[in-house]
């Protein structure tokens, strides 16, 4: 299957999911193909047919953005160079959840999050401990006899009861000897953070030199900036207060290129709910695309006062939804 027809059949299955999704992101270089969101669940996806290719730099951007826009990064993937990707397992590449269209769905449509993650040695589950704990106690059961049954040290099931997580094979063992799972789902729409021991969110780069005097400017305006380098918008810039809203950021000669850019910035903002606004180089009749405010640097430069830059903004772009 190509990648642009697994994009579409995610694509349709998110939106049969009661998803709203945003444009494929279709500009270089992108860390997410598209944005969804159903009720307070909104997820970053990228979409690739060999999950081999999700590179450090791309994982590390779609972390910060998930932390901008308080969003849970995912790749959903069909195979590495060695093997197709197990259907119900989560893998993880560089921080971020990966799974297959098969896995996606049951999260999606079926509502059933995986109960198996992949880790270095093979695969694992997340134990219910207290429930261990009281089926064995209920049985009479001392952790040695659960240990001699299952073949490992007394010391590592009461590691499983203090909620270490288990190897598949346990699992399956604990299962037959007490007829019940004592599998946790894996929560892949948190980040699946049970599970996996993630880095800290990779520090943020430093603006394009060439967009440092809009940033600036924002940023004397009540924002917070986050520049960007893998997104079809220079930065997020996050409101202080209550006044503004948060915004999706662009910046440009205003070009063909850059009015595509400010679409996909209006469709990725009506489902993160953000504002979006694109900053260009030379005055334009435009005032806006598609809900993206157009702002020319000429009238940032005529205005000192920050609370008619949020003004101007506002006026001319689309009110995010609540």
């Amino acid at each position: 299957m190509s990648r642009s027809a697994l994009v579409g059949n995610i694509t349709a299955m998110l939106a049969d999911a009661d998803f709203l999704v945003s444009d494929r992101c279709s500009v270089r270089p992108k860390s997410f193909d598209l944005a969804a969101r159903r009720g307070d669940d909104l997820v970053l996806l990228k979409v690739l047919g060999n999950i081999d290719a999700f590179n450090p730099e791309t994982g590390a951007e779609l972390r910060r953005l998930g932390e901008y826009l308080s969003a849970t990064p995912m790749v959903i993937g069909l195979r590495t160079r060695n093997e197709d990707l197990k259907p119900g397992v989560v893998y993880f590449r560089h921080g971020v959840p990966v799974f297959n269209p098969d896995t996606a769905y049951d999260l999606f449509v079926e509502e059933v999050p995986p109960l198996i993650y992949a880790a270095p040695g093979g695969l694992y589950v997340s134990i219910d401990g207290d429930l261990l704990a009281d089926e064995r106690e209920d049985r009479g059961w001392s952790l040695g006899r659960l240990a001699t049954e299952l073949g490992v040290s007394r010391r590592t099931v009461s590691k499983y009861e203090d909620g270490m997580n288990a190897s598949i094979e346990v699992a399956i063992q604990l299962e037959e000897l007490f007829n019940q799972p004592f599998s946790n789902p894996v929560s892949v729409l948190d980040g699946a953070e049970e599970v996996h021991d993630a880095d800290p969110v990779p520090e943020e780069p430093d603006a394009d030199p060439d967009d440092e005097h809009v940033l600036t400017v924002l940023a004397e305006a009540g924002f917070d900036v986050h520049p960007t380098t893998r997104s079809p918008f220079k930065a997020v810039s996050k409101a202080t207060d209550r006044r503004g809203s948060d915004m999706l950021t662009g910046h440009s000669s205003f070009t063909e290129s850059a009015e595509k850019r400010a679409e996909l910035m209006s469709s990725i903002g009506r489902v993160t709910k953000t504002r979006s606004v694109y900053f260009t180089t030379e005055q334009t009749k435009r005032e806006s695309v598609d809900g993206t405010a157009i702002v020319s640097c000429a009238e940032l430069a005529d205005i000192d006062d920050p609370e008619s830059i949020r003004e101007l903004i506002q006026d001319r772009g689309a009110e995010p939804e609540a």
